[in-house]
């Protein structure tokens, strides 16, 4: 099998899924000894990038302006030079631009492959990300999203590769864990206690549900469980308007000493070994739902909304823990039924970090063979 060079396009490389899985891959191909090129505007993350031993080309290629088409020739000129076997996009600026580029190339043309790692609104501009002669999908939700809404692709260019975890960074722990659950309330005196603990990881926007999930504790605790809520990922520069309004919802509510909201934490298994329920609430459906899979990797049960990816992942590894979305009573019923009796959690999980790894690999090879 030959020595690949493949060039993955992002717009930069700081915190979330797409840069992740751009790293992970790039891991890969350097541990099966191929070469590995990112092109991005860069970001705290390159450090990281570069000591898995994969290669990075500066270039402000995710600026949503059509000023950035103007890169199409210098991202042209280096794929030639860089001898490019694989051009494979991850969001739909950089895909447009590596579109471009292709288009202009003479001789022997790199395979372009997109990932379609969101539901992004229905239009022409997110029409690129179906364009690809393989199109990545990270679940069969956002394969049937966009099929529904580009009706003209052909479904044999799609492919479903979910995205995996390492079960060794998540592995299974005791329930209760009374030692990780003494290590948060150490740091977060408001989760102390002897009754359930509740989680809900996550940035501070609207869209994560964290009104859902506050509505639920208030419930829970007016029918006389003393559970506690842990929101990690609330407190963040820029959303200290939301942080307020939260606070005040607990105040209304009494519910203000039951509740933590906290910046990110480092170290989520020993958040999710801490907890008695995840929470995955998010009002808008999402592509894939990473935090169901941890959290049944380290054995806590999962209770979400039934739409999207966090569905799809419950309706196959949990579906005691799907609700009808938006249902507050149906929520509050099933997670009493959850804290009373938690299901058994899967055997093994099937969506590994390897087993994504490997189809993406895969999936680069057959390209370059066909």
């Amino acid at each position: 099998m030959r020595r690949l060079t493949v060039v993955q396009l992002l717009p930069a490389l700081d915190a979330g899924g797409v840069e992740r899985s751009t790293l992970e891959i790039a891991e890969a191909l350097v541990d099966a000894g191929h070469r590995a090129i990112v092109v991005s505007a860069g970001g705290r993350l390159l450090a990281q990038l570069q000591a898995i031993g994969a290669e990075h080309l500066t270039l402000d290629i995710g600026r949503k302006s059509p000023l950035v088409l103007r890169h199409a020739r210098a991202l042209r000129a280096l794929l030639r030079e860089a001898g490019a076997d694989i051009v494979h996009a991850r969001s739909r600026l950089p895909a447009w631009l590596g579109w471009w580029a292709l288009r202009g190339t003479h001789g022997k043309r790199p395979r372009f492959i997109t990932t379609a790692h969101g539901l992004n609104s229905p239009s022409r501009y997110s029409a690129i990300m179906a364009r690809g002669e393989r199109v990545v999908c990270v679940s069969r939700t956002v394969r049937d999203h966009l099929l529904a809404h580009y009706p003209a692709t052909d479904p044999s260019r799609l492919v479903v590769i979910p995205r995996g975890i390492d079960p060794a960074a998540f592995p299974r722990m005791p329930h209760p864990d009374r030692a990780a659950r003494a290590r948060i309330a150490g740091r977060h005196p408001q989760l102390e206690g002897e009754g359930p603990l509740l989680l809900l990881p996550g940035r501070g926007t609207r869209l994560k549900g964290h009104t859902d999930a506050i509505a639920l504790l208030a419930a829970l605790r007016g029918a006389g469980t003393d559970a506690r809520l842990w929101m990690p990922g609330m407190v963040q520069a820029g959303r200290e308007a939301y942080v307020r309004e939260l606070v005040e919802m607990t105040r209304r509510a009494s519910i203000e000493d039951a509740v933590a909201m906290t910046e990110p934490t480092a170290d989520m298994p020993t958040a999710y070994a801490a907890s008695d329920l995840v929470l995955q609430l998010s009002r808008k459906p999402e592509a894939f739902g990473r935090t169901v899979i941890e959290a049944l990797s380290i054995g806590r049960p999962v209770l979400g909304w039934d739409h999207g990816g966090v569905g799809e992942l419950l309706r196959e590894l949990q579906p005691e823990g799907a609700v009808l979305p938006f249902d507050a009573t149906a929520l509050r019923e099933c997670a009493q039924a959850l804290l009373a009796n938690p299901p058994v959690p899967p055997a093994t999980m099937p969506y590994t970090l390897r087993a994504m790894q490997e189809a993406t690999l895969a999936q680069y090879h057959a390209l370059v063979q066909a």
